[in-house]
């Protein structure tokens, strides 16, 4: 079934089967995420999509679209809720961006730019993280893991592996690695699976590509990321 709901005004059409994010990104409507991928399935773990349905607080990827619905994205209330999740998301780990390969490739960075984040508001963690450099093609930043669980859906709904898992709760929750040893070399990660490209910060780098782009020529620095993530992509290499 396919109708029309209305997102902040605007009556947009939504297809069969389509989430609200889905739906908007469509009509040219950017709703900030992370955990979200076109393609995936919805996770709902890093709440950025959160919206009002019908006055009803859920998050934008994981609500199916239907026939008149009234969705509330941009009000101060709900992009401040996003800026202070994305503040906790940087302090939680060590997100260093001038020091950090994927700076301008980064959506998390992306997402902070885009609300004009100025500050981390909140006092650093500094997590005792492990960097997994074992493997001869991938290294592993557990320090700038973000656990969006998008390496996870990626080796498991479409490389048709099982190389990640998330672990534990709180401040000891963790992204592993599904092998023996708990290292990427002795998984059968490979450098072509979509998990070794899917990941929006610099938690999962493939070695030996860095800085072939320089900063300040990278998607991010090109383009604001409310742009990109509608596919308004300039005609600029990348």
């Amino acid at each position: 079934m396919s109708g029309t709901l209305t997102i902040d005004g605007k009556t947009i059409p939504f297809a069969a089967g389509q989430s609200v994010i889905e739906a908007a990104r469509c009509s040219g409507i950017y709703i900030p995420h992370l955990c979200h991928k076109p393609g995936y399935a919805p996770h709902g773990s890093c709440k950025l999509c959160t919206v009002f349905v019908n006055g009803r607080k859920t998050s934008a990827c994981t609500y199916p679209a239907a026939a008149d619905q009234n969705v509330v994205s941009d009000t101060p209330e709900l992009q401040q809720d996003r800026l202070r999740l994305t503040q906790m998301l940087f302090v939680e780990g060590n997100h260093f961006c001038p020091s950090c390969e994927k700076s301008g490739n980064c959506q998390l960075q992306g997402v902070a730019y885009h609300l004009r984040m100025l500050d981390n508001h909140y006092p650093h963690f500094y997590p005792r993280r492990e960097v997994d450099a074992s493997h001869p093609d991938i290294l592993l930043d557990h320090n700038r893991c973000i656990f969006c669980n998008l390496c996870v859906r990626a080796s498991r709904d479409h490389d048709g592996k099982n190389v990640f898992a998330i672990a534990g709760r709180g401040i000891n929750k963790r992204l592993i690695v599904n092998s023996a040893s708990g290292q990427l070399k002795d998984s059968d990660i490979s450098i072509d699976d979509q998990a070794a490209q899917v990941c929006p910060t610099g938690a999962i780098l493939v070695k030996r590509t860095g800085y072939q782009v320089p900063i300040g020529e990278r998607l991010y620095d090109r383009q604001p990321i409310s742009e990109l993530a509608l596919g308004k992509e300039d005609s600029h290499e990348l």
